[in-house]
């Protein structure tokens, strides 16, 4: 219950801050991805500002003995820059780029009825279970676990 409300309060700060900052509006993102034109340089605050929390943020909670809401911290199999984090970063930037929106600020922009927003979040959704399905798939496979999926019957 206590995990649920903070995950609960931390959603409702960071749609606030993403609201304040202006975040939400496709024009300032798409703005920031201009460098070639009128570059908008708002976002690179708000993404340093969150930088900067954790950084002053980490040292602190990985000193503890155990998270606040978990049982423990989580383990990340892997560090490595591959071929499917090239792919998928590459990916998620087109759609970045097309749309304005990431899954944060397209999520919180929902609450305006944008017809737009009504197509892409289902799509963004979609394309996420898309990519779960191929690399359950491609790991099936090669037999080796996928992080995060539930196993399959």
């Amino acid at each position: 219950m206590r995990s649920n409300i903070s995950a609960f309060l931390s959603g409702l700060l960071f749609a606030i801050g993403l609201g304040i900052s202006g975040m939400t509006d496709p024009a300032n993102v798409l703005g920031f991805l201009d460098i070639a034109g009128h570059w908008d340089y708002r976002l690179a605050f708000v993404m340093g500002g969150a930088i900067a929390v954790h950084a002053a943020l980490r040292p602190l909670i990985l000193g503890r003995e155990r998270p606040l809401f978990a049982a423990k911290f989580p383990s990340f199999s892997t560090s490595k820059v591959n071929r499917g984090l090239l792919v998928g970063a590459g990916l998620f930037g087109v759609g970045w780029g097309l749309g304005g929106y990431c899954p944060g600020p397209a999520l919180t922009s929902l609450a305006t009825g944008a017809t737009q927003l009504l197509v892409f979040v289902p799509a963004m959704f979609a394309g996420m279970a898309l990519a779960q399905v191929l690399q359950a798939r491609r790991s099936a496979s090669a037999g080796t676990p996928v992080p995060g999926a539930s196993p399959t019957p």
